[in-house]
């Protein structure tokens, strides 16, 4: 098998067509419920990432030329220096090959020369994946729910009694719509809310906290607004002391209009107990509905273990759509050496 590196900066049409028809292909096996892969938004991921540590993407071709599986790597540079993340994905029609595990052990190569020491990967669970991940020597550390809020269906006068109850612990707060664009000045106080979500269950995973910064912010803002998604950030503001205390934060994509996605909802630990957790996810649902009606549904994640915030979910009416598994494994302490960072065209 080739294994042909995509460069971000200038990518080969064939390999961003590749890359799309064998993620799709995929999740029409795996996980037929999420939206598709586009090439914008796989060229978004390329040149951005999530917020600011673009992914290394490689293409795995047979002999004939077929693609036959897709690496990503994603090596964090904000927080967790030590941490590098794998995901493997394979033709639905090549699998029990070898596919998998020469990519695997391809990405490893990469993680191990930069000098990482803790290897992570995860995936919707099943019996196969469970298998592929035990092959290759990983161990299980966390594991994630995926739910889906059906919009369309919601019933208002349910909604309406959550937020009079909601409002009745959060007499001292209010809720504010921010910019998708930060101004300069409230960078730093968003950057200081968000760590809030270090408080989230991460199980086993060998992590650290996550470490935000005005730079981060806009970092994240900046990735997913070139990736086409329009984003809201509503906050929770203490009426007393004018301070932003929690947030949550949705993204539309624009090609898909029709479904959203839940990022972070979290609230300082100082200021829980009030039920801002869940009038923020009102709010949101509020915004969501003058500014986006065409959106249908809403997806969010949240480790198995977050009991709070799944009670939160469970009461708007959010069902579960698919379950993951996050696996890591503990390297092997290798002198860091230089490599060919994979963002040229090899």
């Amino acid at each position: 098998m080739d294994l042909h590196w995509i460069d971000p900066a200038d990518p080969d049409p064939a390999d961003l067509a590749a890359a799309v028809a064998l993620l799709d292909a995929a999740r029409a096996v795996d996980s037929p419920h999420r939206p598709t892969e586009t090439v914008s938004s796989l060229t978004g991921r390329l040149r951005h990432g999530w917020d600011g540590d673009p992914v290394a993407m490689g293409v795995g071709r047979d002999d004939a030329g077929r693609p036959v599986g897709v690496l990503e790597v994603d090596l964090p540079h904000w927080d967790n220096a030590h941490l590098g993340y794998l995901e493997v994905t394979v033709d639905p029609l090549r699998r029990r090959e070898g596919v998998g595990t020469a990519l695997f052990e391809a990405g490893t190569e990469l993680v191990r020369a930069d000098g990482r020491t803790v290897l992570a990967t995860g995936g919707y669970e099943s019996g196969a994946g469970t298998a592929f991940a035990k092959a290759q020597g990983l161990d299980r550390a966390s594991e994630e729910v995926e739910r889906r809020q059906d919009l369309l269906p919601l019933d208002g006068a349910a909604l309406s009694a959550l937020t009079a109850g909601a409002r009745q612990h959060s007499g001292g707060y209010e809720l504010v719509r921010l910019p998708a664009w930060t101004p300069a000045w409230r960078l730093p106080e968003v950057a200081r809310l968000t760590t809030a979500i270090n408080d989230a269950p991460t199980d086993d995973l060998d992590v650290e906290d996550e470490v935000y910064s005005g730079p981060r912010i806009r970092a994240f803002e900046a990735a997913h607004l070139a990736q086409g998604r329009r984003l809201y950030r509503l906050a929770a503001r203490e009426r007393a002391t004018g301070s932003l205390v929690g947030q949550t934060v949705v993204g539309v994509d624009a090609e898909q209009p029709g479904h959203g996605s839940q990022y972070d909802t979290s609230v300082q630990r100082e200021h829980r107990g009030h039920r801002l957790g869940l009038l923020l996810k009102l709010g949101m649902l509020d915004w969501l509905r003058e500014r986006e009606p065409q959106l249908r549904v809403l997806d969010t994640w949240n480790a198995a273990s977050n009991e709070h915030m799944v009670a939160v979910n469970e009461a708007l009416g959010y069902r579960v759509v698919g379950r993951a598994v996050m696996w890591q494994r503990h390297l092997e302490a290798t002198p860091q050496r230089s490599v060919t960072t994979p963002t040229r065209s090899e």
